[in-house]
C-alpha cells in the first residue's frame, strides 16, 4: 500500500516526509491516518508525531492520498491546492437508500428526457456546495462522519449550502469594501481568532490572541466589535 522510499537516505519522519498512498477500498482516509501514526510511533518512539493528510478519500474511492509526517504537515493546504483527477462510473436512473454503494439500488427510473447538459450542470452547482463546506472544515482534525439516513442526509446537505452561503456572503461583503479574498484566507483569518485561557487563583480569564489583519477586517464589516485583549470568564456567559 505505501510507495518504496528510493532515497539515498534514511526517512526522517519526525523532521518530515511526504509519502504517497495508494489508498485500499473500505479505508477511510482517517483509518490510513491511523494506521500510519501508529507504526511511526512504535518505530520512532515519538507518541507526539504529526501526522495528516491531504485530501479526504470516501472509504468506497480508491487511489493517490498524500500522507504528511512532522514538519511536512504544514505544507498540507499547500498540496490541497494542486491540481486533481478523479474519475468515476454512475448509473443515471438508479438509486440506492445512501445515495451511493453502501447500499443496492432500490429504485429505477427513465432516464429517456435527461440530456448531459443537465447532468452536467446539476453536478456542477452540487459540487460548488461541497467545496466551500469542504473548504470551511478542512483543518478540523477529526474523523470523517458518513450519513446513510435520508434525514442525516438532508441535514449534511443544510450544513453544506450554509457553509457555501457563508462563504460567497463574507468574499461579497469583502469585495464590496474593495478587499480581495478568498474563501480560504476567509477560512484562516477566521482560524486565526483564539483566546488563551489563564486560571489565578479561583478566577479565570480569556486573553486575545495575535489574530490576522483579515479578521479584524471582516469583524469591522460586520459591525461585530473586537473582543477585549483581557476578559473575566463571567462576561462570556460561558
Amino acid at each position: 500500500m505505501i510507495e518504496s522510499f528510493k532515497l539515498n537516505t534514511i526517512p526522517n519522519f519526525e523532521q518530515g516526509e511526504i509519502i504517497v498512498i495508494d489508498k485500499p477500498l473500505t479505508w477511510s482516509s482517517f483509518d490510513v491516518v491511523n494506521k500510519i501514526r501508529y507504526k511511526l510511533r512504535e518505530v520512532t518512539g515519538n507518541q507526539k508525531i504529526k501526522v495528516g493528510h491531504a485530501g479526504t478519500l470516501d472509504p468506497l474511492a480508491t487511489g493517490v492520498l498524500v500522507i504528511c509526517t512532522g514538519k511536512y504537515t504544514k505544507l498540507i493546504e499547500q498540496l490541497q491546492e494542486g491540481e486533481k483527477v478523479y474519475e468515476a462510473t454512475f448509473r443515471l436512473g438508479a438509486t440506492t437508500p445512501s445515495y451511493d454503494m453502501e447500499t443496492e439500488v432500490d429504485k429505477n427510473f427513465e432516464i429517456d428526457n435527461i440530456k448531459e447538459e443537465d447532468v452536467i450542470r446539476a453536478y456542477h452547482n452540487l459540487y460548488k456546495i461541497e467545496e466551500s463546506f469542504r473548504i470551511m472544515k478542512n483543518s478540523l482534525e477529526v474523523e470523517p462522519i458518513f450519513v446513510w439516513t435520508p434525514k442525516r442526509i438532508k441535514g449534511h446537505f443544510v450544513i453544506c449550502f450554509l457553509a457555501f452561503l457563508l462563504a460567497r456572503h463574507l468574499e461579497y461583503k469583502l469585495a464590496i469594501n474593495n478587499i480581495s479574498a478568498s474563501t480560504d484566507k476567509i477560512r484562516k483569518a477566521l482560524n486565526s481568532l483564539n483566546f488563551a485561557k489563564v486560571s489565578l487563583d479561583e478566577n479565570s480569564y480569556y486573553i486575545k490572541t495575535k489574530a490576522e489583519d483579515l479578521a479584524h477586517k471582516i469583524l469591522r464589516i460586520l459591525k461585530i466589535p473586537s473582543p477585549k485583549n483581557i476578559t473575566p470568564e463571567e462576561e462570556l456567559n460561558l
